[in-house]
């Protein structure tokens, strides 16, 4: 089959691989579909995260169709239309039973990370009962894409650790898919004021398409001040940041209001400064999370009744053939105004 690999820093190819095999009782093989690219790709291909090894499949989103299925399945058969989840879930472990399903003691971040991804011609999911949805007949695909990671992760890290609240004010750091998911699932709740922040005029104009209150280009480094003085010096209750940078986690706590929290979505790279001479009097919380998908059953449903329109974050398509082509459009989006990008197997 063909897949897409992680080289090294900086590298990449399209590559000859053996079709997957089940390996355990609870595997499921799965004939991708669609997928798509995350920034988390690009992290990967920056070396930022040491536990992607060179050689990696990459690739923890999409939707296809089952292949095969191990003895221990029994939820799913062959010819079985799902959606992956980004992440595997045993359903049975310590961290499982509490709900992160992130830190499954087996599974967890595992797909185009520790064990080879779905941006390939086909890929084997641990954990099939747990770790699929399936889907529903009718339903859009490439809405469904969405589903596997950037919706429950701009829900889960950013909306709900971020104490999103009717009434509330919210800045969300970073305008790019995860921020515009969050900016989407944080109208659940009804914040008074949603500030979208970003260096990116275009995706800046997409935010306010979407429903954000206010929007403020960063680039001219005084993107505190004007969102300070957009609520009143007060500064905001929810301080999303969605891009895993020093300056976007420095400019949170720039515009945090006591009382408020700072929740970070980001994946980060490098070391960050926390002010703590600042901050320790202010009251504030700060979060950090990997996406546990325990939202991911209501998004389906709430994507279903066209509460939300995921498919608005999807600018551009490609074939796995051209999936170089993919990355390079997604890596330059303020050229190509790349938000999110459908890859057919």
């Amino acid at each position: 089959m063909k897949a897409f690999v992680y080289v090294g820093i900086g590298k990449s190819a399209v590559e000859d691989r053996p079709k997957p095999e089940i390996q355990a009782p609870g595997d499921a093989i799965v004939k991708m579909v669609k997928t798509t690219i995350c920034g988390t790709d690009l992290h990967i291909l920056k070396g930022d995260l040491a536990t992607c090894a060179p050689g990696r499949i990459l690739g923890h989103e999409g939707v296809g169709v089952i292949d095969s299925v191990g003895a221990g399945v029994t939820s799913f058969h062959s010819g079985d239309r799902v959606l992956i989840s980004c992440i595997s879930s045993c359903g049975k472990c310590d961290y499982c039973r509490r709900g992160m399903y992130s830190h499954c003691s087996t599974g967890g971040w595992i797909l185009g990370n520790e064990i080879d991804g779905t941006q390939a011609e086909f890929v084997r999911t641990p954990h099939a009962d747990t770790s699929l949805y399936p889907i529903p007949a009718g339903a859009d695909e490439d809405a469904l894409v969405m589903l596997s990671d950037i919706l429950p992760t701009g829900f889960e890290c950013g909306v709900l650790n971020g104490k999103v609240s009717p009434g509330s004010s919210v800045a969300i750091v970073g305008s790019g898919p995860v921020g515009l998911a969050a900016l989407l699932t944080a109208q659940f709740y009804s914040p008074a004021q949603i500030i979208m922040v970003d260096l990116d005029d275009n995706r800046l104009a997409v935010a306010r398409k979407f429903g954000a209150t206010e929007t403020v280009n960063s680039k001219d480094g005084k993107a505190a001040e004007v969102v300070m003085r957009l609520t009143g010096g007060r500064g905001v209750d929810a301080a999303i940041e969605a891009v895993g940078v020093a300056a976007t986690f420095q400019l949170c706590q720039d515009i945090v209001a006591p009382g408020g929290v700072l929740a970070n979505v980001g994946v980060h790279g490098q070391k960050v400064e926390l002010h703590m001479e600042r901050l320790w009097s202010q009251n504030i919380s700060i979060t950090t999370r990997l996406v546990d998908t325990v939202s991911t059953p209501m998004l389906l449903k709430t994507v279903q009744s066209k509460k939300i329109d995921p498919t608005r974050l999807i600018t551009h398509r490609f074939k796995l053939s051209q999936i170089q082509e993919a990355y390079a459009t997604f890596a330059s989006a303020a050229e190509t105004k790349a938000l999110k990008v459908i890859i057919e197997a």
